[in-house]
C-alpha cells in the first residue's frame, strides 16, 4: 500500500565519509546515530570518534555531502547526575550556561534567511520539569572569523510555557504545541517569528479522555531522538499534524497489548469532530510476553496513516471524513509495509518522510497506485473499491497511465455497482480535484462523490468489518492572535473554522446537480408550450453556454477522433447554460467574498471541464477499440467493438442523466448512430420510446438520406417519422426521396400557399393566356395557374420548403394519379 523510497542510510551515506577522516584501527565499531532532521532536509548525526570524543555531523541530501565538527574536545560519557547546557569555544574550552537536575531538550530557532550574517541566536530550552524558556544569545566575532557569545553571564531569557505534560516542536513551521493543566486541560500552540517575538495563537479545550494518560510524565515530540530511552512505553502517544491548507489533526493512541484491541483517535480540529477507532486484533497472533506497542501516525497531507506492524494499515481521509468508506482500512498482508516490521522505532517527518531511528534510515512515502488498482477488483468489498477509486482520483497527481487504467477498468465493469455508480464517482471526483486545486474554498460547496445522491446510504459503505468508530464533537478552538498578525496557516485555519460554522448552520451547502432536474423539466415544458420563459432568460442561458463552449479545449480538434461539438444540439446547450446559472447562483449565495468575476470564471470552467472530461474518456475508448470514421455509416451492421463503445456511451448517458449533468453537443447523435447499427430495430425503437435514445435532427437526416428504401428500412423510417415532433417531421421528411413523403410535401405546400392572401380570390387574376405545363389536363392546369399566381403574390411562401414549387406539385399530383389508376407501381 505504502511505497517507501530510501533517501538516507547511515551505513551507505555516512560511514564511508567518517572512515575517510578517522583512523580506522582506533574507531572500533562505527555506529552513527541520528539526532534530528532539519528543516532543509539535512540529517544531524553523532558518532564516537577514534580518540573517544563525541563528534557531530550533518548530511546534506541535496549535495550528498557530510560536514562534521573539528577539534579534539573530549566529552567522555559519565554517569548521569546533571544536565549541562554549555558553550563550546573555538579555543577548546567550555562555559556552563545552565545546570539542571532533570532531562532537557534544546532547539535553536531559525533566523531570517535574508540576513548575510546572524548576530543573534534564539534557543529554546524545554525541561522535564514542565517549562520552556527562550534564550536570546548575542554573538560577536573574534579574530575576524570566530563567532562566540557576547556576555554569556547575562543571557536574556523569556518564559514561553509552563506546567505542561506534553510538548511538540515543529521545526518547519517554528511552532510549539503543548498540553497544560494550569486552569483547565488545553492544547496550546506558540508561534515563533523571525524577529525574536512569539505569541500564543491557538488554544483547544480538551474534554477527551487523554489528559490523565499524558500527565504521568513529560513527553517530548520532535526534540531529537533519545537513543538511551527505554523502548517500553506504557503511556499515551500524541502528535499534532498541520498542513498549509488549514487542516489540523490531533492524533493519539493508547498502548496496544497483544491480547487486546487497538484504540486510536483522530481529532479533526478543522472539522470540529473526532473519531475514535477500535480495531479487533487477531487473538493468539503473538506470544503474550511481547512488549506493548503503539500504532505509528504518518502524515501525508490528505491522509493520516495509522500503522500497526503485522496487523493493519488505516488510511484516514482528513478532508472527507463524513463516511468511513472514504478511508481505506487494510489488514493482514494487504496492510504490511516491507521495511517496517515489528520492533522498529519509526517517526513521521514533514514532507511525507519517515525516519527509522534505530536502523538509521529515512524514506519518502507515496501511495502505490498499482496496489490501489488491485483494490478495484471484483472480489474486494465495495467500500474498499470506493476508497481506492476516490484516493486515485482526488489525492494522486494526474497520471495519464493511471487514468487510462481506471478508464479501462470502468469499461470492463461498466454496470453500476450496488453501493455506488463508478462512472458518476469518476466524473464528480475528477471535477472536484480540478476545482479544489483552483480554489480551496470550494471544498464544502462542490460534490465530490455520488454516494450523497442516494436517499439511503448502503450498509456496505457505512461500516468496516472488525473496526468500530465512535464520533464525537470537539470544543470550539480559540485563535488568539490579532487579526493583522494572523497570516499564512493561522489565517487559513481561522477561515476554515468560520466556514465550518457557517456551513453547519445553513441547509444543503453542497451543490447537487440532480436538483436541476425540476428546473430542467420546467424549462423543457416551457420551450414546448405557448407560455415560454422571457427572451431575456433565454439569452442568459445561451450566453452561459457560449462562455462554456469557448473554454472547451477544441484547439486540437483536427486530432480528435470522436465527432463531438460539431452540431448545435439545442437540448444539451440549454442544460449546459442552466447548470452554469444554478451553480453560479449557489456559489454567490455561499461564497460571495470571492466576487462575481471569480465565481463566474470558476463556474464556467467547471462546466467546460465536465464536457472535456466526457470527451476525453470517449477518445481513449475510441482509440482502445480502434474505431474509425466508418462508425458513422449507418448502412452497415455494428461490430463487437462498436457494441462495446455503445454500451460504455449508454452507461455514461445513464450516469449523467441520474445527476442531471450535460453532455457534449453531438453526444446524443453519435449514441443513436451506434444504437441503430448495433441494436435490432424493435429494440432501438423501444430505447427511443423510453427516452434512452434521442432522435436528433442530424441523426434522422442521416437516416433518411443514407438508408435505401428497402422494406425494412422503409418501415424504420416511417416508425421514426411518426415519433418526431411536427416541426421536425416536416423538415426532415423533405430529405427522404419517397412518393408518400413527396405527396405529403405537395399537400402541405398547397395548403400553406392557399392560406396566404385568401381574400384575393378573384378569378380575374388568372391569366389564361400564359403557357401551360400540361395543356391537355385542364383540372391540373387550372390548379397550377392558381398556385402560380399565389406563389408570385405571397412573400416567402416556402421558407422551410426550398425545393418545392408549382412544377414539383404538378409532378407529384400526376404521379399519385397514375398510382391510383394502376399505371405505376409504388
Amino acid at each position: 500500500m505504502l511505497r517507501l523510497n530510501p533517501i538516507f542510510d547511515t551505513q551507505k551515506d555516512v560511514v564511508s565519509s567518517i572512515l575517510a577522516k578517522e583512523e580506522r584501527a582506533n574507531i572500533g565499531v562505527l555506529e552513527p546515530r541520528i539526532l534530528s532532521v532539519e528543516r532543509d532536509g539535512g540529517v544531524v548525526y553523532s558518532w564516537r570518534g577514534a580518540t573517544g570524543t563525541t563528534r557531530i555531523g550533518k548530511y546534506d541530501p541535496h549535495s550528498t555531502e557530510n560536514k562534521s565538527t573539528q577539534g579534539e574536545g573530549r566529552f567522555k560519557p559519565v554517569s548521569k547526575c546533571l544536565t549541562l547546557l554549555i558553550e563550546i569555544h573555538p579555543i577548546n574550552n567550555t562555559k556552563v550556561l545552565k545546570a539542571v537536575d532533570c532531562k532537557v531538550k534544546v532547539q535553536f530557532l531559525y533566523p531570517k534567511t535574508c540576513r548575510p550574517t546572524v548576530l543573534e541566536s534564539h534557543l529554546l530550552l524545554a525541561a522535564e520539569d514542565g517549562y520552556v524558556d527562550q534564550y536570546h544569545i548575542t554573538l560577536t566575532r573574534q579574530e575576524g572569523y570566530r563567532v562566540v557569545m557576547q556576555n554569556p553571564e547575562r543571557l536574556s531569557r523569556e518564559r514561553v510555557a509552563e506546567d505542561f505534560s506534553w510538548v511538540q516542536w515543529d521545526s518547519d513551521t517554528q511552532r510549539l504545541f503543548y498540553i497544560t493543566a494550569r486552569e483547565k486541560h488545553a492544547l496550546k500552540c506558540v508561534q515563533f517569528y523571525p524577529d525574536r517575538n512569539f505569541e500564543t495563537v491557538f488554544e483547544l479545550p480538551l474534554e477527551m479522555p487523554i489528559v490523565s494518560s499524558v500527565t504521568s510524565s513529560v513527553r517530548f515530540v520532535n526534540f531529537g531522538y533519545d537513543h538511551y530511552q527505554d523502548m517500553k512505553d506504557e503511556g499515551l502517544r500524541l502528535e499534532v499534524f498541520t498542513s498549509p491548507t488549514g487542516t489540523m489533526c490531533v492524533c493519539y493512541s493508547h498502548p496496544v497489548h497483544w491480547h487486546k484491541d487497538a484504540t486510536y483517535t483522530i481529532a479533526f480540529v478543522h472539522r470540529g469532530c473526532s473519531k475514535t477507532f477500535t480495531v479487533s486484533l487477531e487473538k493468539g497472533s503473538a506470544p503474550a510476553n511481547l512488549p506493548t506497542v503503539h500504532p505509528v501516525f504518518i502524515h501525508m497531507d490528505y491522509y493520516i496513516v495509522v500503522y500497526l506492524a503485522d496487523h493493519f494499515l488505516h488510511l484516514i481521509n482528513c478532508r472527507q471524513q463524513d463516511l468511513l468508506c472514504y478511508s481505506l482500512f487494510l489488514s493482514g498482508t494487504d496492510g504490511h509495509i516491507e521495511d517496517l516490521g515489528s520492533g522498529r522505532e519509526v517517526v513521521s517527518v514533514s514532507g511525507s518522510r519517515l525516519l527509522d531511528v534505530r536502523a538509521g534510515r529515512m524514506y519518502t512515502m507515496e501511495l502505490n497506485p498499482d496496489f490501489l488498482l488491485e483494490l478495484l477488483s471484483s472480489d474486494r468489498p465495495e467500500a474498499q473499491r470506493l476508497a481506492a477509486l476516490h484516493c486515485m482520483l482526488v489525492y494522486l497527481q494526474p497520471n495519464p497511465v493511471i487514468e487510462l487504467k481506471i478508464i479501462n477498468w470502468i469499461s470492463e465493469n461498466v454496470m453500476s455497482f450496488d453501493a455506488f455508480d463508478q462512472i458518476q464517482e469518476f466524473i464528480l471526483a475528477t471535477l472536484y480535484r480540478i476545482s479544489y486545486q483552483q480554489c480551496v474554498s470550494l471544498d464544502k460547496l462542490l460534490p465530490y462523490s455520488c454516494v450523497f445522491e442516494k436517499k439511503e446510504l448502503p450498509v456496505a459503505l457505512t461500516a468496516i468489518p472488525g473496526v468500530k468508530c465512535t464520533p464525537e464533537l470537539l470544543c470550539q478552538p480559540i485563535i488568539k492572535g490579532k487579526p493583522k498578525s494572523l497570516q499564512g496557516y493561522w489565517e487559513e485555519l481561522q477561515h476554515v473554522l468560520e466556514r465550518m460554522r457557517y456551513f453547519e448552520a445553513v441547509p444543503s451547502p453542497r451543490f447537487r446537480s440532480s436538483l436541476l432536474k425540476e428546473d430542467w423539466d420546467r424549462f423543457q415544458a416551457a420551450m414546448n408550450s405557448e407560455k415560454k420563459k422571457s427572451p431575456r432568460y433565454h439569452r442568459q442561458i445561451e450566453e452561459n453556454t457560449k462562455k462554456v463552449l469557448s473554454m472547451v479545449d477544441t484547439w486540437r480538434l483536427d486530432k480528435r477522433v470522436v465527432p463531438l461539438f460539431q452540431e448545435e444540439d439545442q437540448q444539451q446547450r440549454v442544460l449546459v447554460g442552466l447548470m452554469v446559472d444554478k451553480l453560479r447562483e449557489h456559489l454567490n449565495r455561499h461564497l460571495s467574498r470571492l466576487g462575481k468575476k471569480k465565481i463566474d470564471l470558476l463556474v464556467v470552467n467547471y462546466a467546460a471541464k465536465l464536457l472535456e472530461l466526457v470527451w476525453h474518456v470517449l477518445e481513449l475508448m475510441w482509440q482502445k477499440l480502434k474505431l474509425g470514421p466508418w462508425v458513422l455509416c449507418i448502412t452497415q451492421q455494428g461490430s463487437s467493438e462498436e457494441w462495446a463503445m455503445f454500451h460504455v456511451m449508454f452507461r455514461i448517458l445513464e450516469a449523467t442523466k441520474g445527476l442531471c449533468l450535460p453532455l457534449p453537443p453531438g453526444y446524443s447523435t453519435l449514441l443513436s448512430v451506434l444504437g441503430v447499427r448495433c441494436l435490432p430495430q424493435h429494440t432501438f425503437l423501444q430505447y427511443v420510446d423510453h427516452g434512452l435514445l434521442q432522435l436528433t435532427e442530424p441523426f434522422v437526416s442521416r437516416l433518411m438520406t443514407d438508408l435505401d428504401n428497402s422494406d425494412a428500412n422503409e418501415q424504420l423510417k416511417f416508425s421514426i417519422l411518426k415519433r418526431l415532433p411536427e416541426h421536425m417531421e416536416q423538415k426532415v421528411s423533405q430529405q427522404w426521396d419517397h412518393p408518400i413523403t413527396s405527396a405529403c410535401i405537395s399537400r402541405e405546400y398547397v395548403r400553406t400557399l392557399l392560406e396566404i392572401n385568401l381574400e384575393n380570390t378573384d378569378s380575374a387574376l388568372l391569366d389564361y393566356g400564359r403557357s401551360c405545363f400540361y395543356p391537355d389536363f385542364l383540372p391540373l392546369n387550372y390548379l397550377a395557374k392558381i398556385l402560380s399566381n399565389r406563389e408570385e403574390q405571397a412573400q416567402n411562401p416556402s421558407e422551410e420548403q426550398e425545393n418545392v414549387d408549382v412544377r414539383f406539385v404538378e409532378e407529384m399530383a400526376l404521379k399519385q394519379t397514375q398510382i391510383k389508376l394502376g399505371f405505376e407501381v409504388k
